[in-house]
C-alpha cells in the first residue's frame, strides 16, 4: 500500500508539473474560479516557495531526508502493530519530497527556460537551463480564498493588500502538508512510540533505571 500510494503521488505530481511547464509561460495565471488559479512559477526553495540555503545544499538535504524516511518506514513495516494510517501519512510525505527532488535533479537538464510568453520545451540531456541537482521546482496551485486591505493606521502593514492563501504550491507540497498535519493530529503518539523504539537498548535501560 505504501509503495502504491507513493508511486501514485509521484506520477500525478509529475504529470501536472510537466503539463503546466510545457503549456504555460512562467508567470502566466489562469483563473479557474475566483478562489482558485493556475499560476506557473518556479522556485529554488522548499515547500510554498520558501528559500533556505544554497540550491545544491537544499537538493542534497532533500535526498538524505527522503533516504532516512524510507529507511524509517522499512523498519516500521516489520512491526504489525503500527497503524496503517500512519504508514499512509509517511508515504505521502516521502512521495511529496521525492516529487520535488525529481524537479531539482532533472528539470534543469531536460527543459529549456525561455523568456515569456514562450513556453518551455524538452531538450536533449545537458542542453537545459541548469546542471544536475540545480533544477527549479514547478509550482502552480494558487488559492486566494479572500483578501482585504489593512487599515492605514496599522503599523508596518497599513494600506497593504493581504491575501489568504497567498503562497503558490504544487501537488507534492500538498501531499507533504497533508501527511504531516495528519501525523501531528492523529498519530503523534504513534510517532513518539516509534521514535522511542529506535533508541539503542542501552539508552532504554538507562531510562528504566531512572
Amino acid at each position: 500500500m505504501a509503495v502504491i500510494i507513493a508511486v501514485a503521488v509521484i506520477i500525478i505530481d509529475q504529470v501536472i508539473k510537466i503539463w503546466v511547464k510545457t503549456n504555460f509561460y512562467e508567470g502566466e495565471d489562469l483563473r479557474v474560479f475566483s478562489w482558485f488559479h493556475l499560476r506557473f512559477i518556479q522556485n529554488n526553495g522548499m515547500a510554498f516557495g520558501m528559500e533556505f540555503g544554497s540550491k545544491l545544499f537544499l537538493t542534497l538535504f532533500r535526498v538524505v531526508f527522503v533516504g532516512l524516511l524510507i529507511y524509517y518506514m522499512c523498519k516500521l513495516l516489520k512491526r504489525p502493530a503500527i497503524k496503517t494510517g500512519y504508514i499512509v501519512c509517511l508515504a505521502l510525505v516521502i512521495a511529496g519530497a521525492a516529487g520535488n527532488i525529481i524537479d531539482c535533479l532533472f528539470y534543469g537538464e531536460i527543459f529549456n527556460n525561455p523568456m515569456p510568453p514562450e513556453v518551455a520545451q524538452f531538450v536533449p540531456w545537458g542542453d537545459g537551463y541548469a546542471g544536475l541537482l540545480h533544477g527549479r521546482v514547478v509550482d502552480m496551485f494558487y488559492f486566494p480564498l479572500f483578501s482585504f486591505d489593512w487599515p492605514q493606521w496599522m503599523p508596518w502593514v497599513g494600506g497593504e493588500r493581504f491575501t489568504f492563501f497567498d503562497p503558490v504550491f504544487n501537488f507534492a507540497d500538498a501531499a507533504i502538508s497533508v501527511g504531516m498535519v495528519c501525523i501531528l493530529l492523529f498519530y503523534y503518539k504513534t510517532l513518539s512510540r516509534s521514535l522511542e523504539s529506535q533508541k539503542p537498548a542501552g539508552d532504554a535501560g538507562a531510562i528504566d533505571k531512572k
